[in-house]
């Protein structure tokens, strides 16, 4: 079993700056792509970024300029840089984990959520 602990979230002046991480325990043989994803009051869960093992990453158009993906694989941490928010950004921020286990089955784990919430 693997658990993720996310930490990071907070309230934040619009223009500010904060920095999620998402840390992964437990039995596990490697982790493959790392993703965050983030649902506001009343929308669907969309996602925001992904890291692949390789250290390929993508984003939503969105958040493009403004967030960076990274990950410590010594660590097993995934971490979202968040500069330049804006109101439109104030939503529930989740990481998600595809892992190969020891058992050699891959499966996919998602964070407990993170509220991020952006003043105007």
């Amino acid at each position: 079993q693997v658990q993720l602990v996310e930490s990071g979230g907070g309230l934040v002046q619009a223009g500010g700056s904060l920095r999620l991480s998402c840390a992964a325990s437990g039995s596990m043989f490697s982790i493959n792509v790392m993703r965050w994803h983030r649902q506001a009051p009343g929308k669907q869960r969309e996602l925001v970024a992904t890291i692949t093992s390789g250290g390929s990453t993508n984003y939503s158009d969105f958040v493009k300029g403004r967030f960076t993906i990274s990950r410590d694989n010594a660590k097993n941490t995934v971490y979202l840089r968040m500069n330049s928010l804006k109101p439109e950004d104030t939503a529930v921020y989740y990481c998600n984990l595809g892992v190969w286990t020891t058992m050699r089955l891959y499966e996919d784990y998602w964070g407990q959520g993170t509220q991020v919430t952006v003043s105007s």
